[in-house]
């Protein structure tokens, strides 16, 4: 049995073109994947640790390696479990929208407590920086109100797509699939939704051959 995680990272829900696409990708995965454990992580849901005082204390004494006082080895836990739960899963789908050219400040945040060094990468004189995160798929729906096709002037903007394919790079993942939903914005009601219901059938045929583990 395998374990797919979804990470929500829009509040519009049900408004959210992201979240639509993504939860039929969900919907197919469960019918094409009868055996597996599906698990939401809705960012807007739950209470991510600031990073100040003992916790980021705490991460500069790993990167210093020197032993955490009582009070940062307390913080620091809750950085572990979130670094933990992610870890613990085979598969991992996201959605998102665009926000400013890049991705919403709940997700960043979600990414700067997940990666940290000796946890989701390594660094050494000999390797460089190294993924820990490895043999594991991840699927991104993107959805965004303008367009930023490849190779067109706008496509410069795109620090959403970009980014989040870098970081997940960064720690590991070679094999990542896009969905991208635009422009959600820029389209009649009739047009919209004809749109968003080509990008569910995308979903559906990336969720019946979304398996583990990764190739590459």
């Amino acid at each position: 049995m395998a374990r797919l995680l979804y990470i929500e990272a829009s509040p519009r829900k049900e408004r959210s073109a992201s979240i639509r696409v993504a939860r039929e990708f969900v919907e197919a995965y469960r019918q094409t994947h009868p055996g597996d454990q599906v698990e939401t992580l809705d960012l807007w849901k739950i209470t991510l640790p600031p990073f100040d005082g003992h916790v980021i204390d705490a991460k500069y004494r790993i990167l210093h390696g020197e032993i955490h006082t009582p009070a940062e080895r307390e913080a620091w836990r809750t950085v572990e479990e979130i670094i933990a739960k992610f870890n613990g899963f085979d598969k991992y789908l996201f959605s998102l929208p665009m926000w400013n050219f890049g991705i919403p400040y709940i997700l960043k945040h979600y990414i700067d407590i997940l990666v940290q060094p000796g946890y989701t990468f390594s660094f050494s004189p000999g390797e460089g920086y190294k993924g820990l995160v490895t043999g594991k798929p991840a699927a991104v729906v993107y959805a965004r109100g303008g367009a930023y096709p490849p190779g067109t002037p706008d496509e410069a903007f795109d620090l959403q797509k970009r980014y989040l394919e870098t970081i997940l790079g960064f720690i590991g993942f070679t094999d990542i699939r896009s969905i991208v939903v635009e422009p959600t914005l820029m389209l009649g009601a009739a047009d919209y939704e004809r749109m968003v219901e080509e990008k569910k059938e995308a979903a559906r045929a990336l969720a019946a051959e979304f398996s583990s583990p990764a190739v590459g």
